[in-house]
């Protein structure tokens, strides 16, 4: 693939202690997408740090919104879905230049995530689980490092919006069951920085993502419970609003 083919796209919301490491690690030369709903200065410091190649978009939405108002202004005919609470590994970019993307019935490409510092034993077994159900047929993606083109995303119409969580597996799915292949590349690895939904819990992220993905792959979930995140953002707003306190940022 070739770094020209392809756009980051990358949703933000108050990320002022994520986004230096994040845009260090992505090359000036690859387009960068940042749809941003923050109310602190994560705008200000992509203004300033990457001034080039970046397109900014001020929009108050969540995550799943955010992707697919990114995928709009996108014109690539690749698009890398991410997080900016990760790095990508220092030969990220090099190993994605030298996967063949040319078939165009290759749709998606999804690689792991590890951890830099703390929970690596969680990391490695999800990356058990995504090399087990690749074996099955059933792409196990994570929306920190998700490569979808764009003719697939068209062909199942983007994202499901009626979801606020788990749309990056969903929409894997979808491609899959049009008729595009998916590809599991775990060289490809991004590191994860931000570990708030994991120190709430592991056993609660496992079994809230396992059982919410069990419904959803088997089209169990109801249309009026898809926008219920099942309690996966409230933590993160109190989080956020505590990070945002007069104490931490002296």
């Amino acid at each position: 693939m070739r770094l020209e083919e392809l756009t980051v796209i990358l949703p933000t919301r108050n990320e002022r202690y994520n986004i230096r490491a994040f845009l260090a690690s992505l090359p000036a030369e690859v387009p960068l997408v940042v749809v941003d709903a923050s109310d602190d200065d994560t705008v200000q410091l992509v203004r300033a740090i990457r001034p080039d190649r970046t397109t900014i978009i001020q929009q108050a939405c969540n995550v799943v919104v955010a992707r697919q108002i990114g995928a709009q202004a996108a014109t690539t005919p690749w698009m890398l879905f991410t997080d900016a609470d990760v790095i990508f590994s220092l030969t990220y970019f090099s190993d994605l230049s030298r996967l063949d993307a040319d078939d165009p019935r290759l749709g998606v490409i999804y690689g792991t995530k590890q951890a830099c510092d703390r929970f690596a034993a969680y990391h490695r077994w999800f990356t058990r689980g995504q090399h087990f159900f690749a074996a099955l047929g059933i792409p196990a993606a994570t929306g920190s490092n998700l490569l979808i083109n764009r003719a697939a995303f068209q062909a199942v119409g983007g994202f499901d919006l009626r979801l606020t969580c788990n749309e990056d597996s969903e929409i894997a799915w979808r491609i899959r069951r049009r008729g595009y292949r998916t590809q599991f590349a775990p060289g490809l690895i991004v590191y994860a920085r931000d570990h708030r939904r994991l120190e709430r819990g592991v056993l609660r992220k496992v079994i809230h993502s396992s059982l919410r993905c069990f419904v959803l792959y088997f089209n169990l979930l109801p249309s009026r419970w898809r926008g219920h995140d099942w309690g996966y953002w409230s933590a993160d707003a109190k989080s956020a609003r505590a990070e945002r306190a007069p104490s931490q940022l002296r």
